[in-house]
């Protein structure tokens, strides 16, 4: 009637003081692994057993039910997806999220633990600005996907040109047994499958804050000194190179309505060389704000400095994205003529 994970008891009664996560048995997928993983990093669950089943009996005594019973009631802590009427999602649930895929089971998990777990981990508060951020990040660029998959909503409404197999969801699905293996218990496997995305979720909770965020606050501090760049505002100096700014510069210019927008990034590259890079017109796109005179690019050292009466330049890449000069004023000076340069269109 039901499977025992990680020593789990068969009835909340015969050990009270235990919590225990409820979760359907059989085939698992990624969703349910991920959501007993986040769930168990917490303190009031940290010693949670695992109970997999689909007897109503033993899921009403549990301390949480993810992906079974069809219920969403986080009153009572149940968080199933898979009810006729479920529609919920993290906009839904919170207007001021802008996601509208529809939730798979830890997807709801995050929703109402996110906070929690994303501070824990960092050594912030729930509210704390750093730990709002990076559980917007981690939720768009990790859990939207999961949500996603296990609902079966697509990323393109046109065949793709190829498919992809190696995300997270599908490795957890290559845990389960085989249709023509001897035995199909998945027990190991599920107890695998919550440490891989466990270990993937913490990974990117790492990343968010001990490197995305430090950038953030780099960007943030250039942003707000570029005008002593530049009187025009629209170059900014990192001042340390090598850092992911992208993403950071076009939330900061939306979030203080930044104009004329920015145009050029200057800094060091991690062999201590000056580079000017372009800023593109949207996050992953080749197309720029302003891009290098055309003149310049494919040019390298003596002819670019001769053809631009810019000392000590390096090179400028074919495309006019990204140039080099010898030094910090060597590259401040390109960007400028640049802007000197530019047509009236990309006065903005």
């Amino acid at each position: 009637m039901y499977a025992e994970s990680d020593n789990c008891i068969p009835n909340k009664k015969s050990c009270p003081d235990v919590p225990v996560i409820g979760t359907h048995n059989g085939t698992f997928h990624c969703d349910e692994a991920l959501a007993c993983f986040i769930l168990k990093t917490l303190p009031e669950y940290k010693n949670a057993k695992i109970l997999r089943t689909r007897d109503e009996n033993l899921l009403k005594d549990c301390d949480v039910v993810v992906d079974v019973g069809g219920l969403y009631d986080p009153e009572v802590h149940r968080y199933d997806h898979h009810q006729r009427n479920f529609s919920e999602s993290m906009h839904s649930l919170n207007p001021k999220n802008p996601w509208t895929t529809k939730l798979s089971s830890a997807g709801l998990v995050y929703f109402h633990f996110g906070h929690r777990v994303i501070a824990q981990f960092l050594g912030t508060s729930n509210q704390d600005g750093k730990t709002i951020k990076i559980y917007d990040k981690v939720y768009e660029n990790f859990m939207e996907e999961i949500d996603a998959i296990d609902n079966g909503i697509s990323t393109h409404d046109e065949p793709p040109r190829y498919h992809i197999s190696t995300h997270l969801s599908s490795r957890v699905s290559y845990l389960n047994p085989s249709w023509n293996s001897p035995t199909q218990d998945t027990e190991e496997g599920f107890k695998k499958a919550m440490e891989l995305t466990g270990s993937e979720f913490v990974d990117k909770v790492s990343y968010y804050g001990n490197v995305w965020w430090p950038a953030r606050l780099l960007v943030e501090e250039a942003i707000k000194n570029r005008k002593n760049v530049d009187p025009s505002g629209e170059i900014v100096n990192l001042t340390k190179g090598g850092c992911p700014w992208k993403d950071h510069l076009f939330s900061i210019e939306e979030e203080h309505a930044i104009a004329p927008k920015i145009k050029f990034v200057i800094y060091q590259d991690m062999n201590q060389q000056w580079r000017v890079q372009c800023v593109p017109v949207r996050l992953g796109s080749f197309e720029n704000r302003l891009s290098l005179p055309e003149k310049w690019r494919g040019l390298r050292n003596e002819e670019l400095t001769e053809k631009s009466g810019i000392p000590d330049c390096v090179f400028v890449h074919a495309s006019g994205f990204i140039g080099g000069n010898k030094t910090y004023e060597g590259v401040l000076e390109m960007a400028q003529w640049t802007l000197k340069d530019r047509p009236i269109e990309n006065k903005d």
